[in-house]
């Protein structure tokens, strides 16, 4: 039920994130009636040399960078614990290489009814080498993976937002080893 839960709060959040999109967009477009007064370039504030925020493309250090295949990169950005019992951990896939890479295959790990559900980052596992556990990335119940899916083609140097979620181990576990097939394996600190 807590997947649930989480799954309609997180839906909530991006229909409540265009919702603010849109409004911000038609405040921006409606004029003020002044058409004969020029209006500055939306050009000046990019050349003021400010640096972009983090909002803006411009991550944080990550927490990892796990070197795959091809030029590709992990990089992890977050993992955090909430109070349903959950892990997500957010991070980018990176086409580091001079040639368009498909994202391998391997990494929806090999259960039949995480496969039929496409190319995702369902094979992910987090080890808690402390309490001498794995945990898998969690499946809804039509076993779809919670985790980012739709891989595919990725062309050099293009970026692909991911998240993966994961059950928490307990909570005196403050790192994990975040494993991802065709990826080499880093160790996250956990937050929250």
């Amino acid at each position: 039920m807590s997947i649930r839960i989480t799954a309609k709060a997180r839906r909530g959040m991006v229909a409540l994130t265009a919702v603010a999109g849109l409004a911000l967009g038609m405040a921006a477009c409606g004029g003020g009636g002044d058409d004969d007064k020029p209006k500055p370039s939306s050009s000046a504030s990019k050349d003021s040399g400010s640096n972009p925020s983090a909002q803006e493309g411009q991550a944080e250090t990550p927490l990892a960078e796990l070197r795959g295949t091809n030029g590709l990169l992990l990089q992890i950005t977050s993992a955090e614990r909430d109070s349903g019992g959950f892990i997500t951990v957010n991070g980018t896939v990176k086409n580091d290489g001079d040639k368009s890479v498909v994202i391998p295959p391997q990494t929806s790990g090999d259960e039949t009814e995480v496969i039929k559900h496409g190319p995702s980052l369902g094979g992910a596992t987090l080890v808690d080498s402390k309490g001498k556990k794995r945990y898998y990335v969690l499946r809804d119940t039509d076993g779809r993976p919670l985790t980012t899916t739709g891989l595919g083609n990725l062309e050099a140097g293009q970026t692909l937002p991911v998240f993966m979620q994961f059950p928490a181990p307990p909570t005196d576990t403050a790192e994990v080893d975040l494993q991802v097939p065709t990826f080499a394996s880093g160790t996250i600190k956990i937050s929250g």
